[in-house]
């Protein structure tokens, strides 16, 4: 052991291997310098393989590599006879190691005792170096000289051997210098000679074993994957994804041959996925790469193919290919399509750990129940697992206890303004109107006990009772003034011909639009443009049919957020069989390239009543997963937009150009009982013409010349 480091020999297993430097990458030149030596078992500045009696020192700092002049030996000295080297992998930790050549110094004795005969031929008094009593030591200075493109070493070793143990001729053991960093596939270069130099200097040239050499890259939506090597060398390629719990999963794997360019695709990338490539030869040394930790994209891609799974009877797991930094709580959803209220407190917000399987606290499962994934930016994934199992929402209240000390108790009814105390005469909550109801219900064991401890406890009360007795009401009213109805309209027998006269061409397709819903959604690029939103709104609610536009819902939109009040929209309109309308527009347009194309983009970015923003992250997924098609229409006005600016994603979902294709349009909203093509016509010319002042006004505001506004082919999807 040197320092903090230990080392390696390349004869290691590969996992060895795997665990060091392969875990660097092509980082493995950036060795740690360390200096060792080996004597009698204990590590100092240099190894020494056993010589009795040789010590050795290793001079502070490099030298200057000057061989000087061939000079003629005095007497007996110390030269280096032979070098050895050996590849090492020096770790620091775990996942931190370099690579390092270890070179052996073999020595040997030349030369014989001697006094000189003339101490002037060399110009200086006789060396004691070289000129010694019998009971001193042997010394010399040895150079060792490393280059490896682009280091170049020089240190200098201090080596002594007690004279009487001296024989001319014999080899007197070995100093072993730790260590000269280096790359793989490096080409070094090592001498080693006296100084001053007594004989040839020694050399030897090594080639370290390649890697392949593994470029990444953009191809715009596309990764390419560049492997440039000798066409003849043969190469193992691997991607996994690297886990941080538990072993790495293994994605792919090929043995090729030659330079080779791999494609991804930019939905694959995820922030674990990492890449590893070795030469097929014998214990070759692996390196791994994971280029995608801190790429946008891998992390949106992350969040996408994330999954909550329900593990009966109280367990969940969240399912991702790499880890997730994230929290999970509970809420609860109410069937009105408000915000999922967070049961926090009485329960605490838990770490996510991904693939593990968790526990509800909870003593029963209920279908409002959903749980919430968020990281501290927001909130990522939103399920409620329950209710594949248990069914659709239910229309329960939810009931929270509080205890206190000498068994003091209190209920609330957690609504979306908060939790409402029962029997409050301040409020005007349902929960407060029907509190002794809930409280009854409660001790008689018609409420579902969720969660139970020492603070407090939950408590899923059903209302569906009372509503039926509301409705019954309601019923009975509708009777009474159906009965007075009938009535009058035998009286007025003759006016009732012509009115149904009248009405015959409508009487199917009326009642068919009249339920149909159409929730327009659309990109607030300025106010002109906002103006003919409107008014498109206001002639679609003459056909009739029943509109949802977020310009007349500003005070609810600022109230639960874009996302929120989308979600509710959207949820009411599919589930009354209507369909959603996507208003193209160049910001439109823009932000689908934004989410499409990786550009950073968050919904909170566009405005606080950009629901068409907001509606992106649950707008996309339904096109990327095929659940479009008879859910959504798509729209864009003449003149303002081309219609190749339309992303290729959208268009698997009929887009009309308005209100040029205004007859298809209002056939499509209307579904398949629209009115025939005569009465369609009438009612697409009514529409045009609302529409005209407005699309007129939309170009002549500032910043809309006209058609040089169009967003052309270059601007649309180019996935």
């Amino acid at each position: 052991m040197m320092g903090r480091g230990q080392e390696v020999g390349l004869s290691s297993s590969v996992e060895d291997l795997e665990k060091g430097a392969l875990e660097r990458g092509r980082r493995v030149g950036g060795l740690r310098q360390e200096k060792m030596v080996r004597f009698g078992g204990i590590n100092s500045d240099l190894s020494l393989h056993p010589s009795q009696g040789l010590s050795c020192h290793l001079w502070d700092g490099d030298v200057l590599c000057l061989p000087g002049s061939l000079v003629s030996a005095p007497g007996p000295v110390l030269v280096p006879t032979r070098l050895q080297t050996e590849l090492v992998l020096r770790c620091y930790e775990e996942t931190d190691c370099d690579l390092c050549v270890r070179v052996t110094v073999h020595l040997a004795v030349h030369g014989y005792w001697e006094e000189p005969e003339d101490e002037a031929k060399f110009g200086r008094a006789a060396d004691p170096e070289f000129v010694v009593p019998t009971n001193a030591s042997l010394q010399a200075h040895i150079v060792l000289s490393f280059q490896a493109y682009p280091t170049a070493r020089c240190v200098l070793l201090e080596v002594q051997v007690p004279a009487a143990l001296v024989q001319p001729g014999q080899s007197v053991g070995s100093v072993v210098f730790d260590c000269f960093g280096a790359a793989l596939g490096a080409e070094v270069r090592i001498w080693s000679y006296t100084q001053p130099r007594y004989q040839k200097e020694l050399n030897l040239t090594q080639q370290l074993p390649a890697l392949p050499w593994l470029n990444v890259s953009a191809d715009g939506d596309d990764v390419r994957l560049v492997l440039d090597v000798s066409e003849e060398q043969r190469f193992g390629l691997s991607l996994y994804w690297n886990q941080v719990q538990g072993p790495a999963k293994p994605w792919w794997h090929r043995n090729l041959t030659g330079p080779q360019t791999i494609t991804l695709n930019h939905t694959d990338l995820v922030p674990c996925l990492c890449i590893q490539v070795w030469p097929l030869e014998p214990d070759s040394v692996r390196t791994s790469i994971c280029p995608f930790r801190e790429d946008p994209r891998a992390h949106r891609n992350l969040w996408r193919a994330a999954r909550l799974q329900l593990l009966p009877p109280r367990g969940w797991r969240l399912e991702a290919p790499c880890s997730l930094p994230a929290e999970a709580t509970l809420c609860w959803q109410a069937p009105d399509g408000g915000p999922c209220q967070p049961l926090v407190p009485p329960l605490p917000r838990e770490n996510v750990t991904v693939n593990k399987a968790l526990e509800f606290p909870l003593l029963k499962g209920h279908p409002n129940v959903c749980v919430q994934v968020s990281t501290w930016e927001k909130l990522q994934l939103q399920e409620c697992l329950w209710a594949a199992s248990l069914g659709p929402l239910k229309d329960d209240v939810l009931l929270v206890e509080k205890r206190g000390p000498q068994d003091n108790r209190s209920l609330c009814a957690l609504e979306p303004s908060g939790c409402t105390p029962l029997l409050s005469r301040a409020s005007t909550q349902r929960a407060a109107r029907l509190g002794e109801q809930l409280l009854q219900d409660v001790q008689s064991g018609q409420c579902l006990q969720l969660w139970d401890d020492d603070l407090g406890a939950l408590w899923a009360c059903p209302m569906d009772k009372y509503i039926h007795q509301r409705w019954a009401l309601v019923w009975l009213a509708c009777l009474l003034f159906g009965a007075v109805l009938f009535l009058l309209l035998l009286l007025k027998k003759n006016h009732v011909k012509g009115w149904l006269r009248l009405l015959k061409e409508d009487v199917r397709a009326g009642a068919a639009a009249r339920s149909r819903a159409a929730l327009l959604l659309y990109s607030a690029d300025d106010a002109a443009f906002e103006r003919l939103v409107g008014a498109l709104a206001s002639a679609l609610c003459q056909l009739p049919l029943r509109v949802a536009v977020d310009l007349w819902s500003r005070r609810a939109l600022s109230a639960q957020g874009p996302l929120a009040w989308f979600h509710a929209q959207r949820r009411q309109t599919l589930q009354d069989g209507g369909v959603v309308v996507l208003l193209f527009s160049p910001g439109a347009v823009a932000l689908c390239r934004e989410w499409l194309q990786d550009a950073t983009s968050a919904p909170g970015a566009h405005g606080p009543h950009d629901a068409f923003a907001a509606s992106l992250s649950c707008v996309l997924p339904d096109f990327l997963q095929g659940r479009a098609p008879g859910r959504y229409v798509g729209a864009y006005f003449d003149r303002l937009l081309s219609p190749d600016a339309v992303p290729a994603l959208f268009r698997c979902v009929p887009v009309f150009s308005l209100p040029s294709q205004m007859p298809d349009f209002l056939g499509t909203l209307q579904g398949p009982a629209a009115p025939r093509p005569r009465r369609l016509a009438e009612r697409a010319q009514q529409v045009s013409r609302a529409l005209q002042p407005a699309v007129d006004g939309c170009l002549r505001a500032p910043g809309a010349p006209g058609l040089g506004r169009r967003v052309g082919p270059e601007a649309g999807d180019r996935t």
